[in-house]
């Protein structure tokens, strides 16, 4: 066994059980490199080894159940694409269970024996009336005598390769049980000091990993987890809070204490409309933030169609009028040229210079940009990472706005704001992507956050349909009808060429099939998916927009960064495929101009329960931030676009839907501690820093957001 006094950091392969083989197949598969990233793997569910079912008793679909009878028999079928299957048939004395194996196949045809009796496990469908139980696990009666006394069993997620090196669930019990008969309280070091423990009533980190592995009863497996999961967000919220603080103590920017000539004229006679009163909420603390001579690192959310840009210009006028230049970086060309334009379409007469800058901007022009910037003649310059490259320098930076933020990396969004050698510019970051509060709490939690939670008055709502197949005649009658009205259309699929495994219309056979319904030279088409050169997908997009084709046919790249407000209807096909977020992303595409307009949800008639939950939320509702919640709910965190940060969201329990409880609980508690030590210097609170420093040097740069 393993001899280290630092067991923790000890590689896999020293550990009983595995060897150098296994610890390969252990880091590649797994990412598990030390006995610390074995412990913390943890299981994702338990069989519950007091509890056996009979196969007549067996009543509803989806169920894990375990049973124990006997394989009767077991064959290789070959598939249509040459890919082999298992399939078997299991009998207890109350009936049959076919079981069948997709992966594996080789390894499986030699390791199970028939005629053998067997406990299995796993989740059984019943289609026409037969019950199928898919991937089991499967354990021989005459090897399992010692699970048979355990209350539970964990089981880990694995991968056909691991199971092929006979590293699957049962493998794994086995090791970590040696493994945990040699780790003692000393190499678990507690990361909790003595007081919360006490106060939080919880259990040691040593027990925590104890019973979540090897629980007897389900209170140990409750106290266990609920340990876990408050330390994960609790040391989340520990440096978010210092990070804020951090900032603010290092990060110097200028005051801008005059609202003048710009910002007045502007609004007073530029301004076209009545702004809501969400946007001018949020510009008052975008004010009082950049009146301080400290940093503003504020996040600016708002629902497609909020009002986001106006907000942004009239911060960039406050630094203006104060004799600072602002930026603002968006993640494609078309997207910061339709800032670039609607920016300077807004500024009418007034005395302020807008440049561009991307990639395609080069030679003579290019360079009078360049110095023009950095002499100050240019107040505002708009553009994409172009922005963000060493030789581009400004006079006086003195707000920066990234726009669509999640698209950029960490270090992208940091190089923009380090343009200036003595005060850092102030940040703003938006985004159109709703991120629920409670997540945004978790991921900004050093960040302000703004909220633009109304639409302009006169908007009109977005009229979303779900149709099946059938009403194909129907749809293509409507998009005629709104073509005469001279309105676009938008055609979105979720793949761009055929797969095996998945029964999807690929938009080049639902461009082919559209020809038919709109044929040329009457009708033209653009064709837009993310394989296409970017060149040639900005032709395509600048076609659709200068109306040269009705219909656009695309993947999800038109989610973000297309705004055409002639363009109408929305139809996504095959909408089960995509997730709540990404399809409230692709509604936000029309109902930008002063038309009714229409979002068409086409589905086949077999739809999951979560497909119909997510579509049913669609129909219901526009309002995006009730429908990231219901994302969250549905999918979980990782699935919400744009919210992966520097592994943020790499909870090992957490759940950040159901755990709120606990966050809440955590977070209020960190920031007691932050509030009252924010250096976390005083002795009891010795292990907390201690933590911090560990967790500090494994990911240099979490949670930086701007």
């Amino acid at each position: 066994m393993i001899n280290n006094p630092n067991i923790l950091e000890t590689p896999i392969d020293y550990v009983k059980g595995i060897g150098p083989t296994k610890g390969e197949t252990f880091r590649k598969e797994l990412n598990i490199h030390t006995v610390q990233d074995l412990l913390f793997t943890f299981p994702f569910r338990y069989i519950d080894r007091t509890t056996f079912h009979l196969i007549k008793d067996i009543k509803s679909d989806g169920d894990n159940i375990q049973l124990k009878g006997k394989l009767v028999s077991i064959e290789k079928i070959k598939g249509k694409t040459n890919r082999s299957r298992i399939q078997g048939m299991f009998k207890d004395s109350t009936g049959f269970l076919e079981l069948v194996w997709f992966q594996g196949a080789t390894w499986l045809d030699k390791t199970l024996q028939v005629g053998e009796e067997y406990i299995i496990y796993g989740r059984v469908t019943i289609f026409s009336g037969k019950k199928t139980m898919a991937h089991p696990e499967m354990e021989l009666i005459s090897e399992a005598s010692t699970s048979l006394s355990k209350t539970f069993d964990p089981v880990y997620s694995s991968t056909e390769k691991m199971d092929g090196k006979g590293l699957d669930s049962k493998a794994r019990r086995k090791i970590l049980k040696v493994l945990l008969s040699a780790i003692t309280e000393k190499d678990l070091p507690e990361t909790l000091p003595p007081y919360l423990l006490e106060k939080l009533k919880v259990c040691s980190r040593y027990q925590a990993i104890q019973w979540i592995h090897f629980p007897e009863t389900d209170a140990q497996k409750e106290l266990a987890s609920n340990r876990i999961k408050f330390e994960e967000f609790f040391y989340v919220q520990i440096r978010l809070l210092q990070s804020k603080i951090y900032r603010k103590y290092k990060y110097k920017s200028a005051a801008f204490t005059t609202i003048g000539q710009y910002f007045n004229t502007f609004y007073n006679t530029q301004l076209k409309f009545e702004l809501t009163n969400a946007q001018k909420k949020v510009i008052k603390e975008i004010r009082a933030d950049m009146g301080k001579n400290v940093q503003m690192n504020r996040l600016l959310q708002g629902d497609v169609g909020s009002g986001k840009t106006i907000v942004a210009l009239l911060s960039m006028l406050i630094a203006i009028d104060n004799g600072y230049q602002a930026c603002l970086m968006a993640p494609t060309e078309i997207l910061a040229q339709q800032h670039y334009e609607s920016i300077t379409e807004a500024l009418g007469e007034l005395p302020i210079r807008v440049a561009f800058l991307s990639g395609s901007i080069k030679g003579k022009k290019r360079e009078v940009i360049l110095e023009d910037l950095k002499s100050g003649q240019i107040h505002i310059i708009i553009g994409t990472h172009a922005l963000i490259e060493n030789h581009v320098a400004f006079q006086h930076l003195g707000l920066s706005i990234i726009d669509e933020q999640h698209r950029f990396g960490v270090a992208q969004r940091a190089s923009l704001w380090k343009k200036n050698d003595e005060l850092a510019p102030h940040v703003l970051v938006m985004t159109a992507t709703p991120i629920p509060r409670t997540l945004a709490m978790t991921l900004y939690g050093d960040l302000d956050v703004s909220i633009i939670d109304e639409l302009p008055p006169g908007r009109k709502e977005i009229k979303t349909l779900h149709k099946f197949e059938a009403a194909r005649p129907q749809l293509i009658q409507f998009m005629h009808s709104e073509i005469a009205k001279g309105r676009q259309i938008y055609v979105v699929f979720p793949l761009i060429e055929e797969s095996e495994k998945l029964d999807l219309q690929n938009l080049q056979d639902g461009y082919e099939r559209l020809l038919q319904y709109f044929p040329q030279p009457d009708f033209q088409i653009s064709v837009v998916h993310g394989r296409m050169k970017a060149k040639d997908k900005d032709w395509e997009m600048q076609r659709f927009i200068n109306k040269t084709t009705q219909i656009m046919v695309a993947t999800t790249v038109i989610e973000v960064g297309v705004n055409v407000p002639n363009a109408s209807v929305m139809v996504i096909e095959n909408t089960e495929r995509f997730g709540l977020s990404q399809l409230h992303q692709l509604r936000g595409r029309v109902g930008r101009g002063a038309d009714q307009s229409y979002c068409i949800l086409m589905t086949d008639y077999k739809l999951s329960k979560e497909s119909k939950e997510r579509i049913a939320t669609m129909v219901r509702t526009n309002n995006g931030f009730e429908i990231a919640d219901a994302d969250l709910k549905l999918r979980g965190p990782g699935d919400i676009q744009g919210t992966q940060q520097s592994g943020l969201l790499d909870f090992k329990l957490l759940n950040i839907s159901s755990d709120r409880p606990i966050m809440d609980a955590a977070r209020n508690i960190a920031i007691m501690i932050i509030d009252d030590d924010p250096n976390l210097s005083k002795p009891e609170n010795e292990s907390i820093s201690k933590q911090v420093s560990v967790l500090r040097r494994k990911n240099k740069d979490w949670g930086r957001v701007s």
